[in-house]
């Protein structure tokens, strides 16, 4: 009903990238088409509401909204969330993790622009999928010009000029022990998923005790309390619109009267008599 209704538009972005030999001055050029692209639309000169009104950019008015091509990313989301479909090839993880997830809390949170794309104030609206991948391959090419500047040795003389020195210290020294026993650590994704859980629900608890005498983890419990999942599920109801509810209640009707046609069918009774209504096959089934 909804794609009659309307249609989603997902804009694209014309980005060519540089066939430069030189792949220093190829990766130039791509970031400056990059910052082309990615540029906030701003309103003409000639229009009054950018002096009188102080509204310089076209969309800056709502988070869901890309401020590049007005495009509503909320709808995107809703309809198929694109953001977890385009990923970054080395670390294998997706753009709405990445962007649209608070990195503490863990919960969504909508990417914010900003009026220099990588710098400046922050704006009141976001980047659509396909400019949100521009955006991220930017700060990777901008993150290899800042590695080739930090090997450059007059950047290491301008840091020992203001007292800074780098130390080199081993990964394994980092590194925390794992302790856990080799025959639990098959259920590591287990509690992680416990963990991750937790956040989003109050019926899931993981108690951890910790001797006082040596800081491990002596005894771990997992508590799930069901009285408090019946009481979200209830409000989660109640959150519902009545029509929502409603279409909910006739297809449980119509499964329980497929399920008691079907019985009635194994027994032979459909033949030869008259049709029954759905009314009457939910009392036989109710008997």
């Amino acid at each position: 009903m909804a794609a009659q209704q309307e249609n989603i538009e997902v804009p694209k972005v014309n980005f060519y990238p540089s066939r430069h030999p030189n792949p220093r001055k190829a990766r130039k050029k791509d970031i400056k088409q990059a910052y082309r692209l990615l540029r906030p639309v701003k309103r003409s000169i000639f229009n009054p509401r950018r002096w009188w009104f102080g509204g310089k950019f076209r969309y800056n008015k709502r988070m869901n909204v890309c401020v590049v091509d007005g495009c509503d990313c909320e709808k995107l989301i809703r309809h198929d969330n694109l953001y977890a479909r385009i990923t970054d090839e080395e670390s294998d993880r997706s753009l709405y993790d990445m962007y649209w997830t608070n990195p503490v809390s863990g919960e969504p949170e909508a990417f914010i622009a900003r009026e220099g794309i990588t710098s400046g104030r922050k704006m009141s609206g976001t980047y659509c999928p396909e400019h949100l991948h521009l955006y991220h391959l930017l700060c990777g090419w901008e993150s290899e010009e800042d590695k080739e500047a930090a090997d450059n040795p007059r950047t290491v003389r301008e840091r020992m000029k203001k007292g800074v020195s780098t130390v080199a210290i081993p990964i394994s020294v980092m590194r925390k022990e794992n302790n856990t026993p080799p025959m639990l650590q098959k259920y590591e994704e287990f509690f992680s998923m416990l963990e991750k859980d937790s956040k989003k629900t109050n019926g899931i608890n993981v108690l951890h005790y910790r001797n006082p005498t040596t800081g491990l983890n002596d005894v771990t419990m997992i508590v799930f309390d069901l009285r408090i999942f019946q009481e979200e599920l209830n409000q989660m109801n109640a959150q519902m619109s009545p029509a929502f509810q409603q279409l909910l209640q006739q297809q449980a009707t119509q499964q329980v009267a497929q399920q008691a046609t079907q019985q009635l069918a194994s027994l032979g009774l459909e033949t030869g008599a008259k049709p029954i209504t759905n009314d009457e096959v939910v009392a036989i089934s109710a008997e």
